[in-house]
């Protein structure tokens, strides 16, 4: 059974009995025995509906009332009432002649700094930039030899250093003697294996490296490299320092593991030294071809920035003068109110053009505080203008409701703005609306008539009809819907018939 209600501006919050006696025709069995016996209602679960009914007016969400910000004689007019404008469009403006000269003046003079800083960075003579340059490819292909070393000297200290007191290094290596720390083993074994993947991929980088390469990631590449194959070192060291000799590798051998792989170590120190001093030498020789081409110094150019700057301020306020004489859209919209007239003096401040925001239209309603507290934001809405009729509905939803009250007549109310969820060109600012805000919605609800209900000794009950006899049950009740049920949360089961009136 589907219950609708409407919290009316003028009337009480639920329904009155007449609604009630109209559901109760659509279920009502009447059992006449000579006269008027029982009215009855089969209990069937159905939309459980609240509303809340309000009015409202159609207004912008965005309207500005624009002036001049100096007096002056008005110049030109560019719009009319009713007009769609753009963000940004000039709307009107006063005699400024003297105002668009000092802006041209101020631009001619910033383009005049600008030209003298472009002259103090262009500077150094041809000669010397080559000279520059020459040694910035100089450093570069040093650097690339350092790194190219680097790589050999990490394959050398892996491969034919460490690789000496391994067995299958290149695919499962193990160390050939015994070590004291298992762990220790398992580490240097580790990092074997991972060197080897290493190397491999370091191999292909290193073989297409020119002095044209990305050589600040080849560099840090190779510093990572180094750093990882003096790790694997360190710990064969240590590995070889715990190492357990055997008849098939005596304490010698083991030694000499141990002196091949300080050399290793010396040589990849010298490899990260080595590639750290290049990566230094082109660092600098790249700055010092800077600067070259920049020719004046720093402090020269730095003095000659801030002449520019000064430039730009004054053209800027140059130009913050002449906008104090035209009126421009601050948004797009339409224009609602033009009072400047071509010839007329202009106060400032005084309004002189208005403008809403296109497609931003919304209602601004007055909720009463009796029904505020069910209203919540994004509840849906159906809003009708009295100029369309009842017949031309418009599909809105609550996006903002004060928190504080606004006093309307001696009556709190609560502000409540609503926004169409779709913008349609019949909707004017200014219109009255009438909206119903739906609060609450359920399918599968049962609910009966609210008078029927009984009260007696803090408990409700509700007479029912079975085929024997009149059984009173006692019912536990919910929410009021809008066309003046009651909810039913227990007592009662789809089926029940109950007694709306009778003798």
């Amino acid at each position: 059974m589907a219950t609708y209600f409407s919290f009316l501006k003028a009337k009480p919050l639920y329904t009155t009995v007449g609604i009630l006696a109209v559901l109760a025709v659509g279920y009502a069995v009447f059992f006449r025995t000579g006269g008027p016996a029982e009215e009855l209602l089969v209990v069937h679960p159905g939309d459980f509906l609240q509303q809340v009914s309000v009015s409202g007016k159609v207004v912008s969400a965005q309207e500005v009332d624009l002036g001049f910000s100096q007096g002056g004689r008005v110049a030109g007019v560019y719009v009319k009432v009713g007009q769609k404008v753009s963000v940004g469009t000039t709307l009107a403006s006063i005699e400024n002649g003297d105002l668009r000269a000092g802006v041209l003046q101020k631009q001619a003079a910033l383009e005049t700094q600008q030209a003298k800083l472009a002259s103090l960075k262009a500077g150094t003579r041809p000669e010397e930039v080559a000279v520059s340059e020459s040694e910035v490819a100089s450093a570069a292909a040093a650097l690339v030899n350092a790194i190219q070393d680097a790589y050999r000297a990490a394959d050398a200290s892996v491969r034919n250093t460490t690789d000496q007191f391994l067995n299958n290094p290149r695919t499962n290596p193990q160390l050939t003697f015994p070590v004291s720390d298992s762990q220790l083993k398992a580490k240097v074994e580790t990092e074997r294996s991972s060197a080897e993947v290493l190397l491999t991929s370091w191999q292909s980088a290193v073989l297409g490296l020119t002095a044209d390469s990305d050589l600040a990631v080849a560099s840090q590449s190779g510093q990572k490299n180094l750093s990882q194959i003096a790790a694997l070192l360190s710990d064969a060291n240590v590995a070889l320092n715990h190492g357990i000799s055997s008849p098939s590798i005596p304490q010698a051998t083991l030694d000499g593991y141990i002196s091949a792989v300080a050399t290793a170590r010396a040589n990849i120190n010298t490899a990260i030294s080595a590639l750290s001093s290049g990566v230094t030498t082109l660092d600098t020789a790249k700055k010092n071809l800077a600067l070259a081409k920049a020719g004046a110094t720093a402090e020269d150019i730095a003095s000659q920035e801030a002449q520019v700057n000064v430039a730009k301020a004054d053209l800027a306020n140059a130009q913050a003068l002449l906008a104090k004489t035209i009126i421009t859209a601050p948004f797009s919209g339409t224009v609602t109110l033009v009072d400047a007239k071509v010839g007329s003096i202009a106060s400032s401040n005084a309004t002189q053009i208005s403008l809403i925001a296109a497609d931003s239209l919304q209602i601004e309603s007055y909720v009463p505080e009796i029904n505020v507290a069910v209203i919540t934001v994004e509840d849906g809405a159906t809003a009708t203008l009295d100029a369309y009729g009842e017949s031309t509905p418009f599909e809105a939803k609550v996006v903002s409701v004060d928190p504080a009250e606004t006093v309307r007549d001696g009556v709190s109310t609560y502000k409540t703005i609503l926004q169409f969820l779709s913008q349609d060109a019949r909707i004017r600012s200014g219109m009255t609306a009438n909206v119903v805000i739906t609060t609450d919605k359920r399918e599968g609800v049962l609910s009966v008539p609210q008078g029927i209900i009984v009260e007696r000794d803090g408990k409700k009950y509700v007479q029912t009809k079975t085929s024997d006899a009149m059984v009173e049950r006692e019912v536990t009740t919910g929410e009021v819907s809008s066309s003046g049920n009651i909810e039913i949360l227990s007592g009662l089961s789809d089926g029940d018939v109950v007694v709306l009136s009778g003798k």
